[in-house]
């Protein structure tokens, strides 16, 4: 392992509140400024925005609570620093740290939308025109929408979505998929992909790759108490989400329970596992699977990427971390790491991999570990920010890394207390870092 120094320079640290005013980047790195947000707790930087920031062509698209709690939708041509900005009459319970905004672009140009969102009733709107920032409530099925949480946006390959939700609460819900098919309209595809037969629940984390397989990866929780976060489940879909298949290719009976999954990793409760990572894919359609968790003869949680080859699934340990810490509790945690993103290049073979993190023993700059192979791996760790970004996680736009191998970031300086609690802290600058690793000589 090799570590470097940063790529991107920060100043204007505030104190107490380590707010982001404005940043001068090295060559390899930009950052552009977008407008203040919300920062009193994670709601606008949490993992599992899907998506905080997309692009459609030659426009990308942001979504965030301002320091009101109102959403703000933005619009700027790739490449430009100006941003088209609009508030929104909506306001989300900023207060909870779970009611993200995710956002994507349909194939005709047409930006959706779901916020504020933790058990209560799906709050859903669509453009009215293709490339508009003027967003109208709209249905989208009428049942199983009362008890909605962590809304995610995928986007497929014919320019439709899909779109997943938890039906239920912590401990108890069922994973739910609808489809949309621009012209059509939405319809369901499965009432409940994944059951927790009323004894737990699903926390997954899902891609769709180039071929338009959907893969989709989930820990089971036994309780709402985090430390009830057990296993590595793993399933895919080759026609949409219609049906259901593990790894190998064996046909699942929906709903999928505890007792049929396939699992990528055993892991027992009480293993300081996260919940709601990161989930990857290579161009021969192979998954890979990134979180953290702790073994159990080490008190240090370490990130990890569960892969899958033709033998079976393969375990990279990425054990850098010294420090210990321990998951227990329920509500939003004030954990000194940030869950993390993974993304895959798009070369054969054996690719490459980054995984995107943040961790206070790298004074809670944005991090990310560089890889150089997964089967004879090699990696190094890197900061991408000198300052500290507070209880930030990663979100990037997806189609853009699809696209080009681009890597733009959510970016925005918020802090978390424990169990959903707020810091008095005023709004922070929300930005975008923009990083092309590719061709970035100074990350080898």
């Amino acid at each position: 392992m090799r570590k470097t120094g940063f790529l991107v320079r920060c100043v204007g640290l505030a104190a107490g509140a380590a707010l982001l005013h404005g940043c001068a980047s090295r060559p390899g790195a930009s950052i552009v400024d977008v407008g203040p947000g919300w920062a009193g707790n994670s709601v606008n930087a949490v993992v599992f925005r899907k998506n905080a920031l997309t692009s459609d062509g030659a426009h990308q698209y942001i979504a965030y609570y301002d320091g009101a709690g109102q959403v703000v939708l933005g619009k700027r041509r790739l490449g430009g620093d100006a941003w088209e900005l609009r508030q929104t009459a909506w306001r989300g319970n900023v207060r909870d740290a779970h009611n993200a905004i995710s956002i994507m672009v349909d194939g005709e140009g047409v930006l959706h939308m779901a916020w504020d969102q933790h058990n209560n009733a799906l709050n859903y709107a669509r453009g009215v025109a293709a490339g508009s920032l003027e967003l109208r409530m709209a249905p989208m099925l009428g049942r199983d929408e009362a008890s909605v949480s962590y809304p995610e946006f995928f986007r497929m390959p014919d320019g439709g979505l899909l779109f997943l939700y938890r039906d239920g609460g912590s401990g108890r819900g069922n994973l739910v998929a609808n489809r949309y098919d621009p012209g059509k309209g939405w319809r369901r595809v499965a009432d409940n992909l994944i059951s927790g037969e009323g004894q737990r629940n699903a926390y997954w984390q899902a891609g769709v790759d180039g071929l338009g397989v959907i893969h989709l990866s989930w820990v089971w929780r036994e309780s709402p108490d985090v430390a009830s976060n057990h296993d590595m489940a793993y399933a895919r879909s080759r026609d949409g989400g219609a049906s259901w298949e593990d790894s190998n290719g064996k046909p699942y009976g929906l709903p999928i329970s505890a007792a049929s999954a396939e699992y990528a990793a055993r892991i027992p409760q009480a293993s300081d596992l996260i919940n709601q990572t990161s989930m990857a894919f290579d161009v021969q359609g192979r998954p890979y699977i990134a979180s953290y968790w702790r073994t159990k003869d080490s008190a240090v949680p370490q990130y990890r990427v569960l892969y899958r080859r033709d033998e079976g699934w393969r375990r990279l340990d990425l054990d850098f971390r010294k420090t210990a810490f321990s998951l227990a509790g329920m509500g939003t945690k004030a954990i000194p790491i940030a869950r993390p993103q993974l993304l895959i290049d798009g070369q054969a073979g054996d690719p490459s991999g980054l995984l995107v993190f943040r961790d206070s023993e790298r004074g809670e700059r944005v991090s990310v570990v560089r890889i150089a192979g997964f089967d004879a791996p090699r990696w190094s760790v890197h900061d991408l920010t000198n300052s500290a970004v507070g209880a930030w996680e990663p979100s990037y736009d997806t189609e853009l890394w699809r696209r080009q191998g681009e890597l733009h970031l959510y970016l925005q300086a918020v802090r978390q207390v424990d169990g959903e609690g707020l810091a008095d802290v005023p709004p922070s600058t929300v930005q975008v870092l923009q990083w092309r690793p590719a061709t970035d000589t100074h990350i080898q």
